[in-house]
């Protein structure tokens, strides 16, 4: 007989794409997660998922037994709420990612409060700038601040934000201020780096059209705090949101760039996998997280007399 333990395995093993991250997030080994899908494809006399040394795939049997797993897995979430007392606190593990900056300043200080009003819900939250793969990683809730792409997450959208390129007013002493987006390959520009990363291409709105253009600077780093810090002690020119650098704007520790031509704006919004039913501690947390970046904006922007559009 089928066992809720071993379709939730196998779900997961699916969504994830290989025991080990299936295995991190359920918190059993790669070998016990093997096993049971041994055992499920065994009862089941059929093949479910085929392995590589890469990743794994859903056969033809095991994408509609995956989507009847989906049914199942709706069916008894159903069910669990229909004997939850009003008011039931939210239970389980929440796997949590946000970009460095908002990570620190807005959804790590969440946490303890979600913990004090639902102590029985764990927390695991990964900061960084990487954008990392929601499916891969498993991911239940993740804050993005980038222009988003189709995926198979749902998108909750918070805002549209703008972007800027700034400079210290030291800098821009030593290195006058370009007056075309071309002039930027000229300059010293602080670039967010890491594997896979798109940075060193600066994309700006020219009227109607959009430019891009590569970009490049002595230094970069994965870190956009440290990208801040950095132009603020006039090392070169730096492409930020502009809720991120509006204290500095607001007391002219930096000043725009190219204000004529501004970045692409970005979108900022909470993503989470598309299901049918969320588990309550993630409806919760999403809620929470939306209602304190809101304001985290807003208040931001408020230094500098803007707003961010909805």
């Amino acid at each position: 007989m089928l066992s809720l333990e071993s379709i939730r395995i196998f779900m997961r093993a699916a969504e994830t794409g290989s025991f080990s991250a299936a295995g991190r997030s359920l918190r059993l080994s790669p070998s016990v997660i093997s096993y049971r899908i041994q055992t499920l494809e065994q009862h089941l006399g059929c093949l479910l998922l085929t392995r590589t040394t890469r990743r794994m795939n859903l056969t033809e049997a095991g994408r509609v037994f995956y989507d009847r797993c989906l049914d199942i897995a709706a069916s008894v979430e159903r069910a669990e709420k229909s004997v939850e007392t009003e008011g039931a606190a939210p239970r389980g593990t929440l796997k949590v990612t946000a970009p460095l900056t908002l990570g620190r300043r807005v959804v790590a200080p969440l946490i303890p409060a979600f913990r004090e009003r639902h102590p029985e819900a764990d927390v695991h939250l990964r900061l960084s700038d990487h954008l990392l793969d929601l499916v891969q990683e498993a991911v239940d809730v993740a804050v993005r601040l980038a222009q988003m792409r189709d995926s198979s997450f749902t998108l909750r959208k918070i805002a549209d934000i703008e972007r800027i390129l700034c400079a210290s007013p030291a800098y821009l002493a030593e290195h006058p201020a370009p007056e075309s987006p071309a002039e930027l390959i000229d300059h010293a520009c602080l670039l967010l780096r890491f594997p896979g990363s798109e940075q060193f291409r600066w994309s700006v709105r020219d009227g109607d059209e959009v430019v891009t253009l590569p970009v490049s600077g002595p230094i970069d780093a994965d870190d956009g705090d440290v990208l801040t810090e950095w132009a603020l002690q006039g090392l070169g020119i730096v492409l930020k949101p502009v809720f991120e650098v509006a204290p500095h704007l607001a007391d002219g520790r930096l000043v725009p760039v190219l204000p004529g031509t501004p970045p692409t704006p970005v979108t900022l919004g909470v993503v989470y996998p598309s299901r049918k039913m969320l588990p309550s501690r993630a409806k919760t947390f999403i809620e929470m997280t939306t209602e304190a970046l809101r304001a985290h904006v807003g208040a931001q922007l408020d230094l500098i007399g803007r707003r961010p559009a909805r």
